[in-house]
């Protein structure tokens, strides 16, 4: 069945980038020159999913707004000639459909995906995290999307870290049935250092069968009374089968200060205009420092 929708949760606090986000939400902090959720959604464009379900909560309405068209900035661009500010603005608004669903308290991930069960409906699905920048010639969920379409089962984006790290992320125990992608056995969430079954860690791209949303109904919350998406996979992975996916590309974890600073770095060195200058400075920087 073809993924036509996706999930992305956007009701965090941010508390890792306060005071900054004291009033500006962390998806809106910007990658170079655009917000860090717009690069998300550009992926869920190129990857041809037509209507986004934006997981909110409160003092977030203006990621909506970011989304949706702006009559007076459009007139003071037409009006100031400047077409090729119009034309971007008009595109972002034109991106994709967006349906925004409020989760009235930050109850964990798995909660956060269960708000959009009456939007969704009895079809399959993509889950993009917002935190996950990944710059991939070939859009990450796409990729997974091509993969889906081949197989039964529910699919995890993957990505080998250094074992020193495992302890940071959820990380899959699992055989690897063909090229890039393995069958899931087990997930740990957030091993302790020294105990993780693999290095393989779950990365935030998934793409989930409507069967998920009756688990996570009665997944018990756990000791912060939060409803965790893993522990849903864990019982879904007792009748549907779950693959993980070592997607291609590069990830940079805008929800981490240091994975922030990369990204922008990474980005700006693309850039056409800031590219040139930004190496010059770095080049600089790098013979001060010596």
């Amino acid at each position: 069945m073809k993924v036509k929708k996706a999930v992305i949760p956007a009701a965090g606090f941010g508390t890792r980038f306060l005071p900054a986000t004291k009033v500006v939400p962390k998806e809106l902090l910007p990658i170079v020159d655009k917000p860090t959720i717009q690069y998300i959604m550009e992926e869920v464009a190129a990857a041809g999913i037509e209507e986004v379900i934006l997981i909110t909560g409160r003092e977030k309405g203006s990621i909506e707004d970011h989304f949706d068209t702006s009559s007076e900035l459009e007139n003071h661009l037409k009006k100031k000639n400047r077409m090729d500010l119009l034309r971007m603005v008009q595109n972002i608004s034109e991106m994709v459909t967006l349906v925004s669903v409020r989760q009235k308290e930050p109850l964990g991930l798995g909660h956060a995906i269960l708000c959009a069960k009456k939007v969704v409906g009895e079809e399959p699905f993509a889950v993009l995290l917002g935190d996950d920048l990944i710059d991939a010639k070939i859009p990450c969920i796409r990729q997974m999307i091509d993969v889906y379409q081949k197989m039964e089962g529910a699919l995890l984006a993957i990505q080998k870290v250094p074992k020193t790290e495992t302890h940071l992320y959820g990380i899959i125990k699992g055989k690897r049935v063909s090229d890039r992608i393995h069958r899931v056995d087990e997930m740990v969430e957030k091993p302790k250092q020294g105990t993780a079954p693999s290095n393989l860690a779950i990365i935030g791209r998934y793409i989930l069968p409507p069967q998920i949303f009756s688990i996570l109904e009665k997944v018990a919350p756990d000791s912060r009374g939060e409803i965790q998406l893993t522990n849903g996979l864990k019982e879904l992975n007792r009748t549907v089968p779950i693959f993980g996916y070592e997607f291609i590309g590069d990830r940079y974890d805008a929800g981490d200060k240091l994975g922030y600073l990369q990204a922008n770095i990474s980005f700006g060195l693309k850039h056409p205009e800031l590219g040139p200058k930004l190496k010059r400075y770095l080049r600089g920087l790098s013979t001060k420092t010596k």
